[in-house]
């Protein structure tokens, strides 16, 4: 029986790295996030299908990954293909919505300052293609569930009431 469990085990990872190859290549998105100039670097809240959301300073949304410790990203190489950390240069500034006090860094390999929000690492889904839109909530990947974060820091676990806003041109403003 063992015999037969082993081929069905290496054909599922296969499978499973095959379909995360074929997420990547057909979201138009490069793998590593632009850089975020800390002039313009800020943290808002915007009114998206989920409620109010944390935001860039572009109106992008921002995620939180439940697999991350406070102020720890335990995010894999492969996943930050697909959920690239919000990074800058110098701590963000809080607008409209967001709270200062909780806006901070963390270093990151690889990444660079890591920007956090309430003790959670940030972080863009390149399924997004403009601001408000909210593509990633609810995702079961890389180990653990991936949520928007509202304006006192934590995730916001519901569904969308409606469909998130699309960009007007329907392409990605954000290089990615």
């Amino acid at each position: 029986m063992t015999r037969t469990r082993f081929p069905l085990v290496a054909a599922v990872a296969v499978i499973v790295a095959a379909a995360v190859a074929v997420i990547v290549a057909t979201s138009g998105a490069t793998t590593k996030p632009q850089p975020t100039v800390a002039a313009a670097s800020a943290i808002s809240v915007k009114q998206t299908s989920l409620g109010p959301t944390l935001v860039d300073a572009n109106g992008r949304t921002l995620y939180l990954f439940e697999g991350d410790r406070p102020s720890v990203s335990t995010l894999s190489a492969a996943g930050q293909a697909v959920w690239p950390p919000f990074t800058a240069a110098a701590t963000p500034r809080a607008l409209s919505g967001a709270v200062a006090g909780r806006i901070g860094t963390i270093t990151h390999p690889g990444a660079g300052a890591q920007v956090t929000y309430n003790g959670h690492p940030l972080y863009y889904y390149v399924g997004d293609r403009g601001p408000g839109q909210t593509s990633g909530q609810g995702l079961n990947q890389f180990g653990a569930l991936w949520y928007v974060l509202g304006p006192g820091g934590n995730a916001v676990t519901s569904s969308p009431a409606s469909p998130a806003p699309a960009s007007k041109s329907g392409a990605s403003s954000y290089g990615y």
